[in-house]
């Protein structure tokens, strides 16, 4: 039986989500819950309970479908993916559609799977790939392929193509057998079934094991959600939702062909053109910020969501502060109530603050995030060239400019520990 752990009381808030199949999610998409009496009484008495009321028939199909990943041993789809914005329902990138091959190999115990992605404009030619042992880009137009053996690699994770069988199959494990705080429901659409898993006060992200992330811009009351979608015809997943605080993840597979049969071992080198010379991947040194403290910020001109011009040299105020984000980034997220603090209460001082959008192009998108968060200072789209002059490799980065537009400070990543330190350097530049 599917576990479900009784809630803490800090967990009441939540009772509201859905549990039958008529209910409506609103904590993280906003919208109204529209629920009979009758049916909220019996979910809080089953919640508290420690049940929720299901029958054997939907766990017996997630053990079935389980089954059907385990025996899969290759597979070719085409995967379309798209992310939006915290509590958005709507993209804030441009859906990409891809084919991808895998080959499923256990002794890979960090991924599961080794996989060919192939180019969109061309399909008969490969882009990258995962081997197990290292993943390599294979460069058509300057015509070379590039490996990276994981010899420098400072993630708890590989930064490679985590295949949605995989990941699924290790969700359906993970549901069974967890004590973590947890809540399962299931909606049936007739020739397709939908399973959600809402997993509570952590932040996981879903490989070949579930991998857990802390640090200081998760939040304590962090709900981590999946949603998959299968088809009854063959119990095999098609679509899947991965939801955390600062991003929703949207996959979804086409043209799916399933290898059951035959062992499939997949070799890189067998994919390298000829005449192709190999070179390692090397991890390039992020560029030095510190180098432009001091200097006269670089002049810029960018968009706001309206498609209105704003340059730095339009801004009057004494003390400009720069922050380069991006829409996803969990860091960025976090700031947001301190940056829209800070300019309330420096509103009567002569002191602006212009946030410039770094990851996303979907201007629509971008409105919407800006709607929602209830941004009180601008919201700007930044160039390559902007990015360059201001050697913006990561985000959330911050510049602190004085009233001559030279560059005071510069501070990289977020935590509520900076505020302090912000705030003083503004104050001495007031």
């Amino acid at each position: 039986m599917l576990k479900h752990q009784s809630f803490a009381k800090k967990h009441l808030s939540n009772l509201l989500f859905p549990i039958f199949n008529h209910f409506t999610i609103a904590a993280m998409t906003g919208l109204h819950l529209k629920i009979s009496n009758s049916l909220f009484l019996l979910s809080i008495i089953s919640l508290l309970l420690g049940s929720c009321g299901k029958n054997d028939g939907e766990e017996a199909f997630l053990s079935r479908a389980s089954d059907h990943l385990g025996a899969i041993k290759s597979a070719t789809y085409l995967i379309t993916t798209v992310s939006s914005a915290p509590g958005d329902t709507a993209k804030f990138s441009e859906p990409r559609t891809g084919k991808i091959d895998i080959y499923i190999n256990p002794e890979d115990t960090l991924i599961g799977a080794s996989s060919v992605r192939y180019m969109l404009e061309d399909s008969t030619r490969e882009e990258w790939y995962y081997d197990g042992i290292s993943r390599g880009l294979i460069n058509w137009e300057k015509q070379y392929v590039k490996v990276d053996s994981f010899q420098d690699h400072p993630y708890p994770f590989r930064l490679v193509y985590y295949p949605m069988y995989v990941k699924v199959k290790e969700i359906i494990k993970y549901a069974f057998t967890t004590k973590d705080s947890i809540q399962t429901e299931f909606h049936d659409f007739g020739d397709s079934l939908r399973f959600r898993l809402s997993i509570f006060d952590k932040h996981i992200y879903f490989h070949t094991k579930p991998v857990v992330i802390r640090n200081d811009y998760i939040p304590e009351d962090e709900i981590t959600r999946f949603e998959i979608w299968f088809r009854k015809s063959d119990e095999l997943p098609y679509r899947m939702r991965s939801q955390w605080h600062h991003l929703t993840l949207f996959e979804e597979i086409t043209k799916a062909r399933v290898n059951t049969s035959k062992e499939v071992k997949f070799v890189a080198t067998d994919i390298f053109p000829n005449d192709f010379p190999i070179a390692q991947f090397t991890r390039e040194a992020r560029k030095d910020h510190s180098v432009l403290e001091g200097q006269v910020a670089a002049d810029w001109r960018l968009k706001d969501v309206d498609g209105n011009e704003v340059g730095l040299k339009d801004l009057d105020s004494k003390v400009v502060m720069i922050q380069f984000t991006g829409v996803g980034c969990g860091p960025c997220h976090h700031s947001l109530p301190f940056l829209k603090k800070l300019v309330n209460d420096y509103q009567h001082k002569s002191f602006e603050l212009v946030a410039i959008e770094t990851w996303s192009n979907n201007m629509e998108g971008l409105r919407r995030y800006q709607e929602r968060n209830e941004f009180n200072f601008k919201f700007l789209k930044t160039t390559e060239r902007v990015s360059n002059d201001y050697r913006v490799q990561a985000v959330p980065a911050f510049f602190i400019l004085d009233e001559d537009r030279v560059i005071r400070k510069i501070l990289t990543g977020y935590s509520e520990a900076m505020n302090e330190e912000i705030v003083g350097i503004i104050n001495s530049l007031l």
